[in-house]
């Protein structure tokens, strides 16, 4: 039975030879094709999407190429895989319909690397809902690096027909609306005056007008009063800085300047008033006489 499986040792070893190679190869040469493209890309501050794409589709065709190799040297297999070509037409149609998710999302990586909705490193938001990092874009799925570290996995053929916020496309930079409340018995424009302080004091800002604007005299940072609520009006301040994680930092140390200085300065912050009345406190009402 053994001679009948395998008539000849050499080519079964052969065949397990060239599977384990294929194996270390296509191994060997994703993870030091994927170093050189990390060190390749910090020293001269390049793109690594396409690379880190390529890698990918070359290492699935390492695999490919090994595997059909050896299939081809082992005689029981290579009877089989005639047997199967001989079919081909059938074959293609029942692995069309298997794999045709596989192809659309290998055929939706290739446009998102010739087109770049986005690209690796770049601060994306999908859904409203996910929020992180592009970390990766392989043959079938984009890797999404949230902020607490997690890996968002999403196939290629979805995301590539989601409306996505991309924070870094085309200028990295973001105008961040800083807001406060005030109550209406304070010194609005003192309010202003303090909140426009504390931004250009933050050594993050920088000064994003264009030069029209400049020329204009537009403010550096405009302050507005954008709403009248129950108990304040709301001023919003559009400070400029060079990124969205900056920008989050930037907008903590301000309101947290501005409240200081809100403090010191007399300008109230309101917060909601309460009257609460408890039923014991309620005069029992006396019912009239018969």
């Amino acid at each position: 039975m053994w001679k009948d499986l395998f008539p000849s040792m050499a080519e079964f070893w052969t065949f397990l030879v060239i599977v384990v190679c294929t194996v270390v190869v296509a191994t060997l040469f994703h993870r030091l094709s994927g170093r050189f493209v990390r060190k390749s890309s910090l020293a001269i501050n390049n793109d690594p999407t396409n690379y880190r794409f390529l890698r990918h589709a070359l290492t699935a065709i390492i695999y490919v190429v090994g595997f059909s190799w050896a299939v081809y040297r082992f005689e029981p297999l290579r009877a089989v895989a005639n047997t199967l070509l001989a079919s081909a037409s059938i074959l293609a149609i029942a692995v069309g319909f298997a794999a045709q998710k596989a192809l659309g999302n290998v055929i939706s990586g290739l446009f998102i690397i010739m087109f770049k909705p986005f690209r690796v490193r770049d601060r994306v938001v999908v859904r409203d809902n996910m929020r992180g990092v592009i970390e990766d874009i392989t043959l079938r799925h984009t890797v999404i690096r949230d902020f607490e570290n997690r890996r968002i996995i999403i196939p290629n053929s979805i995301i590539s027909d989601e409306v996505l916020i991309n924070a870094d496309i085309m200028d990295p930079r973001i105008n961040k609306h800083v807001e406060v409340g005030i109550s209406y018995d304070s010194d609005v424009k003192r309010a202003k005056e303090i909140l426009r302080e504390e931004a250009l004091n933050h050594p993050s800002y920088i000064d994003g007008r264009s030069e029209e604007q400049i020329a204009e005299g537009i403010p550096e940072v405009p302050i507005r009063m954008i709403s009248w609520n129950d108990s304040s009006v709301m001023l919003r301040a559009w400070v400029w800085t060079t990124d969205p994680i900056t920008a989050f930092y930037m907008q903590c140390d301000i309101l947290e300047s501005v409240k200081r200085r809100y403090e010191e300065e007399g300008i109230e912050i309101p917060f909601p008033h309460r009257t609460i009345v408890y039923k014991t406190d309620i005069a029992p009402s006396q019912s009239p006489e018969a």
